[in-house]
C-alpha cells in the first residue's frame, strides 16, 4: 500500500500490521483521489484564475464535508 495511504489509515484507526484488507484499502485512497482529481478538472476551463481556497471547497462540498 502506497506510504501516505498507509499513513491515512493509521489516523483513521487502521493498523500497523497488514491486513486482508490492505489491498481494498488502497483501492479506496485511489478512488478517492481520483474524485478529488475529477472535481478539480470539472473547473479547468473556467476564465478565473486558480483559487486553492475554491478548490478546497470544491472538495470538502464534494464530500459533503463541513
Amino acid at each position: 500500500m502506497n506510504e501516505q495511504f498507509k499513513k491515512l489509515s493509521l489516523m483513521a484507526g487502521g493498523s500497523h500490521y497488514p491486513s486482508i484488507n490492505s489491498d481494498l484499502q488502497q483501492q479506496f485512497g485511489e478512488l478517492i483521489v481520483q474524485e478529488c482529481v475529477e472535481v478539480l478538472l470539472k473547473w479547468k476551463g473556467e476564465p478565473f484564475p486558480f483559487d486553492e481556497n475554491l478548490a478546497a471547497s470544491l472538495i470538502k462540498e464534494h464530500f459533503g464535508i463541513k
